[in-house]
């Protein structure tokens, strides 16, 4: 993690660039928040449609499967907040997006639950949307569970049963290009 939309860049100067233009590029998956892909794209990207250009440009350096959380983009309705995923195909690319309701926390380490619930659903051969729809939701019931909760630390070994069913699913729907 880099950092986020309400506190910038959160490391030393010097990993950014490093991540950036060294480890990016050796990446099969990456799972940047929206701070962080346009950070790594060095462009805003405030539609779906410039979130896919700018991934394929990514992906064009190394990644074979970009996914942008926490993203707010300009139709993102009041109170929600998106997911959204991108990979190459014979067509050029596919892309998927999830909307969320938006929660009234922010607890460190959501982006990294989130990369090892979907990572974890594709290492046992779940194809993208899948793994979005469960890495999501699942997410999502760890977040509801901490909100209700009121405390800071998200409350993952309570919800160890909603890591694997979480209580709602969100599905991911196609972006047509």
């Amino acid at each position: 993690m880099l950092g986020d939309r309400d506190r910038g860049l959160f490391v030393p100067a010097g990993i950014p660039p490093l991540l950036r233009d060294r480890l990016c590029p050796l990446a099969d998956i990456i799972t940047p928040n929206h701070f962080e892909f346009e950070f790594l794209c060095g462009a805003k990207a405030a539609t779906s449609g410039q979130v896919i250009g700018e991934a394929q440009a990514l992906m064009a350096r190394g990644p074979s499967t970009v996914v942008v959380t926490s993203a707010e983009l300009k139709d993102t309705p009041d109170g929600e907040i998106e997911t959204l995923a991108i990979e190459p195909s014979e067509e050029g690319f596919k892309a998927w997006r999830v909307r969320t309701p938006k929660l009234p926390i922010s607890p460190s380490g959501t982006g990294d639950l989130f990369a090892a619930l979907f990572v974890a659903a594709r290492v046992r051969e779940k194809d993208t949307p899948d793994a979005l729809g469960h890495a999501v939701s699942a997410t999502f019931a760890v977040l509801e569970r901490t909100a209700i909760s009121g405390t800071e630390e998200m409350r993952i070994v309570e919800s160890a049963e909603l890591l694997v069913r979480p209580a709602r699913r969100f599905d991911p729907i196609a972006i047509r290009s």
